[in-house]
């Protein structure tokens, strides 16, 4: 088991992060993960009923080895139709938290030559898709978040902010928001204005900072006022956060910019 200082033992850490390095050698990486004195892990790699290519109880019992919780997994193939076996997985892995990353069941746009997002189907459509998952999640024991890019805050073609009709036509006891700090920021809105707008609906934050060139950048080295919107935490219903770093830049290694995140964590307030 690792052991640790104590108060040294905080934080989440979202694996997408350290993607490459868990493709690599998964039980290594969330070793330096722990060492790095992250405590709550995130998810995003199950395939074929497996987390990172360990049977949801193994994954579970490894993390406990570590002293790692397991908190949320990002689910972006889920459908309603393998809906309740992948949902009976995440529980089974210890998680408490089914997170949809991404509009699923193939309403998501990646454009590759501009590099942007968007989605089909129209936020309605959505709406229904997640309060469908939202209440088969529920059934499962489990508490379904959705986790917003910039293109939700984006007017559609009808003049619909998504993310508005999305808080607006989900029913909170199903379905709750994953509130990223950074793509937030990239679509130029103040995320205390949603946490005012609508209280207690997000649930978790990715904590993800921005450099001056709009990068992602470690958290505590880039122009995010944390603090400011840290000062917000209950308004805004969070109850857990996530580091996340999509992509690091200039030769920085994820598992050292964690190290980085983790150390300015403390720094700002986060517990």
């Amino acid at each position: 088991m690792f052991i640790g200082n104590a108060q040294d033992q905080f934080g989440g850490l979202a694996l997408y992060t350290v993607r490459n390095d868990m493709k690599q050698d998964a039980k290594a990486t969330l070793q330096a993960v722990a060492d790095a004195g992250y405590k709550n892990i995130e998810a995003a790699g199950y395939a074929d009923g497996k987390f990172y290519g360990m049977a949801p109880a193994d994954f579970k019992a490894y993390l406990n080895k570590l002293n790692l919780r397991p908190i949320s997994a990002h689910q972006g193939s889920v459908t309603l139709e393998n809906a309740d076996a992948m949902m009976a997985d995440v529980k089974a892995a210890g998680f408490e938290y089914f997170v949809v990353p991404i509009p699923p069941m193939g309403h998501f746009i990646y454009d590759q030559e501009t590099k942007s997002m968007g989605m089909t189907g129209g936020a309605a459509k959505l709406a229904g898709i997640l309060n469908t998952l939202g209440e088969k999640a529920h059934a499962a024991g489990l508490k379904l978040l959705y986790h917003n890019h910039d293109f939700e805050f984006v007017e559609d073609r009808e003049g619909v902010v998504p993310i508005d009709y999305l808080l607006e036509n989900t029913d909170p006891k199903y379905v709750n928001y994953q509130m990223d700090l950074f793509w937030v920021t990239k679509a130029g809105v103040d995320p205390i204005a949603y946490f005012e707008k609508y209280p207690g609906r997000f649930i978790s934050w990715h904590v993800k900072d921005m450099d001056k060139k709009g990068r992602f950048a470690p958290v505590g080295t880039g122009t995010i006022d944390f603090s400011r919107i840290l000062s917000k935490k209950e308004l805004s219903g969070m109850k857990f956060y996530m580091v996340e770093q999509d992509q690091t830049f200039d030769g920085l290694e994820p598992l050292e910019a964690i190290k980085i995140s983790h150390k300015a964590l403390k720094n700002i307030g986060f517990n």
